[in-house]
């Protein structure tokens, strides 16, 4: 229906609402949440152009080519080392430009003009030149697209990187001219020698001159090092954000606050109290989330901890803050009800990655077919005189916390810790006393050498509300017997009811529900080759094997999801968290990584780290 406004027919749609024209829409350009995502892409290639425009001589046939005539040669050495520069900056840049960093958009307004000025003199390409330049103004005109925050801890690296590398590129330079000091054409003073290496870094030709062609391989070197300066400082200045983890005190007690009103509604709650988390609060603070940024990703876990009702306030100061620093918002391991919650919240999408074991204590027992197998296990190791112990923190005497303190890091198998999103990674702190020790002890044979007195292995489990638990640790002595995690599961459900434990969080079980369908009887083709996958994988990650552990005790599975902007962001997403459970390791040169925690017994303060659950395997 069409209705006539002012003497026009109009069909009611406010003119701003009208769909545009396909003209229209190319005119205008892209939207403007897209514009970072445009320009970084473009620059990419404008720096690709530049990088090839400073190695491929210049073109003879150019039109222009009687500028260079009237150019001295510094001017087109200059133009062609600049034309490098540039294109490596840009290259660099492409990433922060299109995570939308103001810096990186002060950066590229900056080289632009450089890299067009040195196209025109060195490779005389007015095409590359225009390109440029329209990029140049492209970046002006859409300046508030570019409103991220960086990293402020990047510009003072990067300015004593310069320094560093600066002092260190420049003394090997010297190096590299004083040792072909015998070709050289003349004797030239040291202060020429240094004037020479501080051109040669800049892409200059300095004024010493050499014979039999060393020329080349001076000024090759020293361009080289320049290069390698610039590259690292720009590294530096505009890699991702990668802000230290902060839970002050303040926050800490606000959580535990949260927990103890509502800690029962998740098992991961309690894991939001990890030191190298941050927290933003809900502005009534009724609610939080919890994260870490890992690699641009900004990854939280678990559902957000207090009220539910308050947990939207919560997560639009998450996307608040993911917006003005351009990180991406992913949640790894939420419920059911929580990824309802994010994804209505956020427009955020979601997918099940799992499911988390569930042992009813009223409902464990030992008898029936069933249990058959960790019965017998158990038997076995308790006929070989093992016993076990089930407390309180707070029940354990110091010199017994310090040994199972010291015993935990001992025990443990890698380097550094494990864990993000089920791990706490301290034992014994003040303010977790009422966390759960399960121990397993034996008398040391005659000439057995003894670390530990007579404890074997060990379980660590935190609160989840007034009367739950979640695992949150299994370590264990290499040369005590197999099945000690069995045996400690087991000792802890039976002391269970003496501690009011009402339920249990054992392990979370990676794609548990196309392992189990893809072996039933008729799955289709694509679950078992999904299932196929997964056991393939199962040879580093150990999926199969925990699902079989857990399944030993007849739990109940509580699916778990992951919430993610776009399906192109999770290989990204997937490799932070790798990265955050510390499944995965950078390259020691391009790790970022906060202080060394320190050992349990020391970690009051410390960044904590995993638990290695999955050795229950």
């Amino acid at each position: 229906m069409s209705v006539r406004v002012d003497g026009k027919k109009s069909d009611g749609v406010p003119e701003g609402d009208k769909p545009l024209s396909r003209l229209a829409r190319i005119v205008r350009g892209p939207k403007p949440e897209n514009v970072p995502a445009v320009v970084g892409t473009v620059a990419a290639l404008i720096g690709l152009a530049d990088i090839v425009a400073g190695v491929v001589p210049r073109y003879r046939w150019s039109r222009m080519h009687a500028l260079s005539e009237v150019l001295p040669g510094t001017v087109t050495q200059l133009a062609a080392a600049g034309s490098i520069i540039v294109g490596i900056l840009l290259l660099m840049l492409a990433h922060g430009l299109k995570r939308a960093k103001q810096r990186a958009w002060l950066a590229a307004v900056v080289v632009l003009p450089i890299g067009a000025a040195a196209q025109l003199i060195y490779q005389h390409s007015r095409i590359g030149t225009l390109l440029t330049l329209l990029l140049f103004g492209y970046l002006l005109r859409h300046k508030k697209s570019f409103a991220a925050l960086p990293d402020p801890r990047s510009r003072w690296k990067a300015l004593a990187n310069f320094i560093l590398m600066g002092g260190a590129s420049f003394g090997l330079g010297w190096v590299i001219v004083g040792s072909h000091a015998n070709k050289m054409v003349g004797d030239p003073p040291v202060l020429e020698q240094i004037e020479h290496v501080i051109w040669g870094l800049f892409g200059f030709e300095g004024s010493i001159r050499y014979t039999g062609g060393v020329d080349y391989t001076v000024g090759y070197s020293l361009g080289a090092l320049g290069l390698l300066t610039v590259a690292t400082t720009a590294y530096l200045a505009f890699r991702p954000a990668y802000p230290a983890p902060v839970l002050t005190e303040e926050d800490e007690d606000r959580l535990r606050e949260l927990l103890a009103k509502h800690g029962e509604r998740d098992s991961l709650g309690h894991f939001a109290l990890r030191r190298d988390k941050s927290v933003v609060f809900s502005p009534s603070g009724k609610a939080a989330v919890s994260y870490r940024v890992v690699s641009g990703v900004m990854l939280a876990s678990g559902d957000p901890i207090g009220d539910v009702e308050a947990w939207p306030g919560a997560i639009e100061q998450f996307m608040e803050l993911a917006k003005r620093h351009s990180w991406t918002p992913a949640v790894a391991g939420c419920s059911e009800t929580g990824g309802e919650v994010w994804t209505r919240e956020t427009g955020l999408d979601a997918l099940e990655m799992g499911d988390e074991a569930i042992v009813d204590v009223a409902d464990f027992s030992l008898s029936g077919r069933s249990m058959r197998n960790v019965r017998q296990m158990v038997k076995r190791i308790e006929r070989n005189g093992y016993s076990t112990k089930v407390r309180r923190v707070g029940d354990l005497s110091p010199e017994e916390l310090e040994v199972v303190q010291k015993a935990a890091n001992a025990w443990r198998d890698t380097e550094d810790e494990r864990g993000f999103s089920m791990a706490l990674g301290r034992i014994g702190d003040p303010k977790d006393l009422d966390a759960v020790i399960a121990t397993a002890h034996k008398d040391p044979e005659e000439g057995e050498e003894v670390a530990f007195g007579d404890l074997k292995a060990m379980q660590h489990y935190v609160p989840w509300g007034p009367e739950g638990s979640s695992l949150e640790l299994m370590r264990r002595d290499r040369s005590a017997d197999p099945g000690m995690n069995e045996l400690l599961i087991v000792a802890f459900l039976q002391a269970a009811p003496d501690l009011k434990i009402k339920r249990m969080s054992l392990n979370f079980a990676f794609f548990r529900s196309a392992l189990e369908r893809g072996g039933k009887l008729g799955a289709g083709p694509v679950v078992r080759i999904q299932r196929t996958v997964l056991i393939f994988l199962s040879r580093w990650f150990q999926i199969e094997s925990l699902y079989k552990f857990n399944e030993k005790f007849r739990p109940r599975w509580e699916p778990r999801f992951i919430v993610f902007p776009n399906s192109r962001d999770l290989p990204r997403i997937g490799f932070a968290m790798m990265q955050a459970e510390g499944f995965l390791e950078l390259p020691r040169l391009l790790r970022r990584r906060p202080a060394e925690p320190k050992p349990y017994a020391q970690d009051e303060d410390s960044a904590p780290a995993q638990s290695e659950v999955t050795r229950a395997a």
